[in-house]
């Protein structure tokens, strides 16, 4: 009897184990995210002073990464629904490594700009296809956890890019875009060795390849049947192509979660966390740091970033989705008030004033990356039926990236014209109206099956469950 009990144990920690390589494996595209949009924090004076790019122009060169985020996002849904998440990964590590391999040849302003909306091109891909894949391979009680290892994975890049942006400084920003190839190879690689998503297989009729999938992630034969009678159950009569998909989308019982993943999403990027990775060494030198101190205040901005991840990826589970934003997002919006507040008065760089602000930067990103960018990519991963997953989460990806565009576009605009404190309350009162957005607007998905969120929709129950 103990044998057997053993035997269960172990096969469990094996399934277990082999769940969290393929979402590690697969958040490598999160790590390129993080990785490619934050170096331009550390990239972007250089660039500025080589290039001798205006204020208007250095925000062109920031944006294009976006604008190919929002056009790959847009595409890889269709794609993915064509082919499957897996190989649609796959052409998003190989985007990458063509465009960090050129980036470093780069010798113009336009240039920089193609190797950019290439490099974008990947990311938005990463963005609408990742998240899906781990969410559809993971079981409903770790599915939050390790959904959120794609975020957590930004968040690593991100400090990452600020770390090395500082300790190369000295040296060429060809160097801090090109060590971003690493990481593109280790995703290619690795998404080479892992299996289809098994929703995926199951909708395009591959049930027996389902079903092999679902036996290697889950504890139990009977578990892997079970959940795969659940799929079909709910697939059948839905089919998986773009036209399908978009009119299910739009349609009146699917409303409710398109509200919830496109307002997340929305104010995701409106609250300001990308304008402070994107240009706060740029707005702390415009008020006196020095550029080396300008780039050292945004490592521990990272430290809080992936703090905040870590931390969110434990109570999304633990609390829930809803209450983890709720909690954290009075947090965010004091933090962003004592911020504009410092820069208001004159306090921000020099003295006691400058360990207030870099500390309150700290607390915004700590509470707002918390809640909002934990949530984003986790519930668009969630709340749409697996007829319309693929196009839903497209567009919960194109309307991360174009608010993150147009803040991009006018951040530093918006501080030559506010004030950099003027700016910070503003943000301040965004972060203000998505935790109103979160407390009417989203409910609880905590440990709910795939299905189970799909049959809440169906039935008109979706926003009850407020608990």
């Amino acid at each position: 009897m103990a044998k057997s009990s053993d035997t269960s144990t172990s096969s469990t920690m094996n399934t277990s184990a082999l769940t969290i390589v393929i979402a590690l494996v697969a958040a490598t595209g999160g790590l390129l995210f993080g990785y490619d949009t934050g170096i331009i924090s550390a990239a972007l004076m250089q660039l500025m002073e080589n290039f001798h790019l205006s204020t208007f122009n250095a925000e062109i060169v920031t944006s294009a990464i976006i604008v190919g985020a929002l056009v790959g996002a847009i595409s890889a849904g269709p794609i993915s629904d064509a082919i499957g998440r897996r190989p649609s990964v796959l052409i998003a590590a190989v985007l990458f490594i063509i465009g960090t391999a050129a980036i470093i040849f780069a010798n113009s302003m336009t240039s920089l700009v193609i190797c950019r909306l290439i490099l974008g091109l990947a990311i938005g891909a990463a963005t609408q296809i990742v998240p899906i894949y781990i969410a559809e391979i993971a079981p409903p009680e770790r599915r939050g956890s390790l959904v959120v290892a794609f975020q957590l994975a930004v968040g690593v890049g991100q400090l990452g890019s600020f770390i090395l942006g500082f300790m190369i400084r000295n040296h060429s920003w060809r160097l801090m875009f090109g060590i971003g190839l690493v990481p593109a190879l280790v995703l290619f690689i690795g998404m080479l060795c892992l299996p289809n998503s098994p929703r995926w297989m199951a909708l395009k009729g591959r049930v027996m390849e389902a079903r092999q999938v679902l036996v290697r992630l889950r504890s139990t034969k009977k578990e892997a049947e079970g959940e795969l009678k659940e799929i079909l159950a709910y697939g059948q009569g839905h089919e998986v192509d773009g036209k399908k998909g978009y009119a299910e989308l739009f349609s009146r019982w699917v409303r409710p979660a398109l509200i919830v993943g496109v307002g997340v999403a929305l104010f995701c990027q409106i609250t300001g966390i990308n304008a402070v990775i994107y240009y706060a060494p740029t707005i702390f030198a415009d008020v006196g740091f020095s550029q080396s101190s300008a780039l050292l205040s945004v490592i521990p901005v990272g430290i809080a970033m992936v703090a905040s991840i870590a931390f969110g990826g434990w109570a999304v589970d633990a609390w829930g989705r809803r209450k983890t934003m709720l909690y954290l997002l009075p947090g965010a919006i004091i933090g962003l008030l004592i911020t504009g507040t410092m820069f208001h008065l004159g306090l921000a760089n020099h003295g006691m004033g400058a360990w207030v602000t870099v500390f309150s930067v700290m607390a915004y990103t700590f509470f707002n990356v918390g809640s909002l960018s934990v949530g984003i990519w986790l519930i668009g991963a969630e709340v749409f039926p697996l007829s319309c997953r693929s196009q839903g989460m497209s567009l919960v990806s194109a309307t991360h990236w174009s608010i993150d565009l147009l803040v991009s576009l006018t951040t530093l605009s918006m501080v030559k014209l506010l004030g950099a404190g003027g700016v910070f309350w503003l943000f301040a009162a965004m972060n203000f109206l998505a935790f109103c957005f979160v407390f009417y607007f989203v409910p609880e998905t905590r440990g709910v099956s795939l299905e189970e969120i799909e049959r809440r929709l169906r039935t008109g129950t979706f926003l009850s469950f407020k608990k």
